[in-house]
């Protein structure tokens, strides 16, 4: 198989995790429901293709979700500036830690401050900041550890050599 068809078909399997994943593991959190397995997704694609198909990732689950009427709007600035920071902070260091850190502070921080004019704008709520960052960031410290755990045992077998 040659390697765009391998780096396709690598993004196929992660959209279809992130998207059914989705519905199989969430729970409550503030307003909002936590969806681990997005950000999960997005550590894994981070570490193993980078930054862009990372976001390529975030941005395809979010579409199809919604398309499908199993999410909301939000999915869109939290999912791709996780994907997208975590991708950077490992490409530039190369530590599996920082796309953790990457993931939460991307989603959990940035990606509530951003879901707060993005609400108001697209969705009609004014609901302030603080409403969306205990959600934001509890279901993407669990997604994120999640994703790092899964990424550090699948290294160890060499499974995803040469995908990007």
């Amino acid at each position: 198989m040659d390697r765009r068809t391998r780096l396709l078909t690598t993004l196929a399997v992660f959209i279809a995790i992130g998207t059914v994943g989705a519905q199989l593991l969430w729970f409550p959190a503030g307003i909002a429901k936590a969806y681990p397995v997005q950000h999960a997704v997005n550590v894994m694609a981070a570490i193993t293709l980078g930054p862009v198909p990372a976001v390529v990732i975030a941005f395809m689950t979010g579409l199809i979700r919604n398309l499908l009427g199993l999410g909301t709007l939000l999915a869109f600035p939290g999912g791709m500036i996780g994907a997208c920071l975590a991708g950077v902070l490992y490409k530039w260091f190369g530590y599996k830690m920082l796309a953790v850190m990457g993931e939460v502070i991307g989603t959990g921080i940035i990606g509530a401050l951003f879901a707060v004019p993005y609400a108001n704008l697209l969705m009609g709520s004014s609901l302030g900041a603080f409403v969306f960052l205990p959600s934001f960031l509890v279901s993407s410290i669990s997604g994120a550890f999640i994703g790092w755990f899964v990424v550090i045992r699948v290294k160890r077998t060499n499974v995803l050599q040469n995908i990007s």
